[in-house]
């Protein structure tokens, strides 16, 4: 381990470019001449469109164009399409309407897109949009996810009959079933996972040139990856060779998983500059976000845990109504099927699991990935039947746990739903997140809890998640003349700290000091393809194809490096930047190899000139099992139904650590998002008008720093994992999985003398005030 490599807690090195105002956003790049575009976007949920009168809005002062789904249409502009079409039961097709840029014919939630208005400065383009008279013949909406099935419910689609898209199976029904039948005990839970806003701390932006020379069209954007968007800008918008877009992002200030997908106004400010030939600029603001920003999760789900009369899962099953929105955005229904239900094994040895989901149309803002994307939901479930079933057979939620945790001795492990765990201890990460957690002590806190007319409780969850490999990834690592080294990659950061992770890597390999090392991402030009970041995908795959890549690079000087010094190869020995001749002082560094090699000092043979530079490429599947425990202890007041968290306790495996204050942020940071989501946060609609009521941060209850205790969180590396040459595991995610069932088994655990077995997230000051009042009412003579 060097003073900079793998294994340190380096400190972020790009925090000096952000805190010292050097960080370089999308807002902060300006084009000579460039016009501002504002979105008028529908105040109603549903509703026919009749004439759009623009007459007036395009004689107002510095108006230059305003664009409706006509002229796109005429011009060919296509739809944006979802990515991932799933396959349902019995062979049945996805049903994927067209999601077009602007609405044609129809409006289908409140913020969809009608007219784009470009104008010479932003006050001018909002009132000419102001200024635009539309005829929407309203008529009845569907809002509730519980509801959008039901017979005679307002259609969002005419070809998608009960508004389903697609319903999609995973597993052994049959067997499922039959456990069911046999079970000693069957624990039915109904639940709701609660739709989310995600709020990135930068909102959505974009800035379109087109250079009328070369047909080529040049986007500016916050993403998760340049490479998928030109991918579909040139396949299925514009209907262009891939080599006519050129997609940049810049620094990113925050996405999680939502700017991974492509948006409207992406293509709007493209559309705008062709015609006008001169830049287009859109910047979302905050209430454009709420109304126009693909949510998060928003399901439904009845779920049953069968056991034996000893207490062990005999099967788990479970049936899903989620919630795409109004339109499939690109990942929509792969995130509630692939991404949630492979995961229903969890920790535990389940013989048989069952999951059906029902992808299902309703009048409100797309649905798609958000942190996690689908895994938080699957623990979810898993955990909470666990606990229920605890509450239901009078048994310690820790007990029966322990009867059921996968051992160390039954890996590899293949779990019902296909996946194959490489390793790990699960019963004695469970055991430690309990020793720190002071399991043992519980009961005496919660007696002096008592005795303070407090309520007290601790909840536990256990989670794992697949994450990773997936896709495609590539990179290109360039020794330069000053002996430094610039890495193209294709992932992408938006604040994970990217660049310190890949730095340590290169550390590691060519002894250098971070200031020598030069990560760049977000620039389509640069690579051939990239995979972007999603999935806690990037230190695996970025990770590899930078680690191969270096390998190459290596070799190469070393062989220019061993004619410069008229040594054998294998004599010569990398450090400090430098190739030494083992035994002796001579040495070679690396940029006189690399100047070299370009012919700027003693000619080398043929086979050696040329700049020393190395590709990489890594594809297929090679997923890691990240997983651990989490321990929530919380204290209500049973008068107000007020909520403290009082303790929260973590422990992690993620294999190998590259560094561990990298790991602990965004574990830490995807925690304060799970338990945002358990105690606070929650996206509501009117279910008769359709309108967002929920629509600013006076309505939505984000979470804030004085809302929770310190996190307490120990991270293992006994094991390594076994799918990767590094042996690491994704920790982008794993904090949203684990906290929302452990906070909200820590508050059923603290309502639990009062006989609540259930409460719905988001568990507010309210729902809690209520649920103990009722049980008070229920045991009322």
């Amino acid at each position: 381990m060097g003073l900079f490599g793998v294994g340190q807690a380096l400190r972020r090195v790009e925090d000096v470019r952000f805190l010292t105002g050097e960080g370089r956003y999308t807002d902060d790049i300006h084009l000579a001449g460039e016009a501002v575009g504002f979105v008028l976007r529908s105040p109603h949920a549903h509703g026919e469109i009749g004439a759009i009168d623009t007459a007036a809005a395009r004689d107002l002062p510095g108006v230059l164009a305003i664009y409706t789904a006509g002229d796109l249409t005429r011009d060919g502009i296509g739809d944006i399409a979802c990515l991932t079409p799933m396959p349902g039961k019995g062979g049945a097709k996805q049903i994927d309407p067209r999601h077009p840029v602007l609405a044609r014919g129809r409006v289908r939630h409140v913020g969809d897109p009608i007219a784009f208005v470009v104008a010479e400065t932003l006050a001018q383009a909002k009132d000419a949009a102001e200024a635009i008279e539309v005829e929407i013949d309203e008529i009845p909406a569907v809002i509730d996810t519980a509801r959008a099935l039901d017979p005679g419910a307002p259609q969002v689609w005419d070809q998608a009959p009960n508004n389903l898209a697609v319903h999609w199976e995973l597993g052994d029904e049959a067997a499922a079933q039959a456990a069911m039948a046999k079970a000693a005990h069957v624990t039915r839970l109904e639940l709701i996972n609660n739709r989310l806003v995600v709020n990135s701390m930068e909102p959505r932006n974009a800035l379109g040139a087109f250079d009328a020379d070369s047909g080529r069209f040049t986007l500016t954007t916050g993403t998760q990856g340049s490479y998928k968007l030109r991918h579909q800008l040139a396949g299925h918008i514009f209907k262009l060779p891939a080599e006519n877009f050129h997609v940049v992002t810049p620094d990113v200030g925050g996405a999680f998983g939502m700017k991974n997908f492509l948006f409207a106004e992406q293509v709007l400010v493209l559309y705008a500059a062709r015609a006008l030939g001169c830049p287009v600029r859109w910047n979302g603001e905050r209430s454009e976000s709420f109304l126009s920003d693909n949510h998060g999760r928003d399901h439904v789900t009845v779920a049953e845990l069968a056991l034996d009369e000893a207490g062990r899962i005999l099967a788990i099953r479970a049936s899903i109504v989620a919630n795409m929105g109004a339109y499939l955005s690109n990942f929509s229904t792969f995130i509630p099927t692939g991404c949630c239900v492979k995961m229903f094994s969890g920790q535990y040895k389940i013989p048989a699991t069952y999951g059906d989901v029902k992808c299902i149309f309703t009048n409100t803002v797309p649905v798609d990935a958000y942190r996690g994307a689908g895994r938080p939901e699957a623990a979810y479930i898993v955990e909470r039947l666990l606990d229920a079933a605890a509450f239901d057979l009078g048994l310690d939620p820790v007990e029966l746990r322990r009867r059921n945790l996968i051992a160390p001795a039954d890996m590899p492990y293949k779990t019902a739903t296909g996946l194959t765990y490489d390793g790990g201890d699960f019963p004695a990460m469970m055991e430690r997140g309990l020793a720190a957690a002071d399991h043992a002590g519980f009961a005496e806190r919660r007696a002096r809890a008592k005795a303070k007319g407090k309520l007290r409780g601790l909840g536990f969850a256990c989670y794992i998640e697949e994450c990773g490999g997936s896709g495609n990834e590539e990179a290109r690592v360039a020794l330069d003349d000053d002996g430094g080294i610039t890495v193209h990659v294709g992932t992408q950061t938006n604040g994970q700290g990217h660049e310190t992770a890949y730095t340590q890597i290169l550390a590691d390999k060519f002894g250098l000091t971070p200031d020598l090392i030069r990560i760049r991402q977000g620039d389509s030009d640069d690579l051939p393809g990239g995979g972007g970041t999603g999935g806690s995908r990037s230190l695996l795959m970025g990770g590899t194809v930078i680690a191969t890549a270096s390998d190459t690079v290596i070799e190469r000087a070393r062989k220019v490096a061993g004619h410069l010094l008229e040594a054998a190869e294998a004599d010569l020995e990398l450090t400090g930047g430098a190739f030494v001749v083992v035994g002796t002082d001579r040495r070679v560094t690396l940029g006189e190899a690399a100047k070299a090699a370009k012919g700027e000092a003693a000619p080398l043979p043929e086979d050696l000139r040329g700049p020393i530079e190395a590709h990489a490429k890594h594809g297929g599947a090679t997923m890691t099992y990240p997983n651990g425990c989490h321990a929530c202890e919380v204290e209500i007041d049973p008068e107000t139904g007020s909520l403290r968290l009082a303790r929260y306790i973590i422990v992690d495996d993620f294999g190998t650590l590259v560094n561990p204050m990298l790991a602990a942020g965004q574990v830490i940071g995807g925690t304060v998002q799970g338990i945002g989501q358990a105690l606070l946060e929650n996206t509501v609609y009117d279910t008769q008008s359709g309108q967002l009521l929920t629509g600013s941060f006076m309505d939505y209850c984000m979470p804030r720093a004085d809302d929770f205790p310190e996190i307490e969180l120990t991270m293992i590396e006994d094991f390594p994992c076994k799918t990767n040459d590094m042996g690491v595991k994704g920790a982008g995610e794993a904090g949203s999985i684990g906290a929302s069932p452990a906070a909200i088994n820590a508050v059923l655990d603290a309502l639990k003398p009062l006989g609540v077995r259930h409460i719905d997230m988001p568990a507010t000051p309210e729902k809690i005030w209520r649920a103990i009042r009722d049980a008070k009412d229920r045991k009322a003579p």
